[in-house]
């Protein structure tokens, strides 16, 4: 089974005025244990067909297990990928900073690619950097549910959860405007140790 609905790292309101606390309360309390629980029962389901020897269900259980998984640890790193503003660095430095210099051309130019991805998703996905493994470098990627269209073997560095509920309540249909305040509550301390410890895995 999964483990328990992680604790955020601050409180519902801590991302306001950029993300409203009522938001944060719905999206972790009801969404994201909506994953633990559907992945939870997706194992179950599985463990059943096994016992019994009976796999006629299967490509359904093991999408309903890609779906939630995939839900709960995209929402797993995006909580940890923000922090209340003024608590974390506004861009990243050091050897992320340089990366992003090195397959981008420069910061600004990451965060215009990366807000065109989120803002261009067509239906529910995420945007996410990251790194890719094989390439030994860093991509933006734009992924559709949780898990269709990312490539395999890519870890996620910093995550934004572009479905409705994560914004909706407070900015209705204008998505650029959500992407745009978002940029305020980035954790780059976050990212840049999930960087260190992505090119080492």
């Amino acid at each position: 089974l999964f483990t328990r609905l992680p604790e955020l790292p601050y409180d519902y309101s801590g991302l306001e005025a950029y993300i409203s606390g009522e938001i944060m309360e719905l999206h972790h309390d009801k969404h994201h244990e909506a994953y633990v629980d559907g992945g939870d029962t997706a194992l179950d389901k599985l463990a059943e067909a096994r016992d019994k020897a009976d796999f006629g269900a299967i490509n359904k259980l093991e999408k309903d297990l890609a779906f939630n998984l995939a839900g709960h640890v995209n929402h797993s790193v995006f909580w940890k990928n923000m922090a209340p503003k003024g608590s974390a660095p506004e861009r990243p430095t050091d050897e992320l900073g340089a990366a992003i210099d090195e397959f981008f051309g420069s910061f600004d130019n990451m965060k215009a690619q990366f807000t065109a991805a989120a803002t261009g998703i067509q239906g529910s996905g995420w945007a996410s950097l990251v790194w890719d493994p094989l390439g030994k470098r860093i991509n933006t990627l734009q992924f559709y549910d949780h898990q269709n269209n990312l490539p395999a073997g890519s870890i996620p560095l910093l995550q934004l959860d572009m479905w409705e509920h994560a914004f909706y309540l407070q900015y209705k249909n204008v998505k650029g405007d959500y992407v745009k305040s978002w940029w305020n509550v980035v954790n780059w301390d976050d990212v840049a140790l999930r960087f260190s410890e992505a090119r080492v895995a």
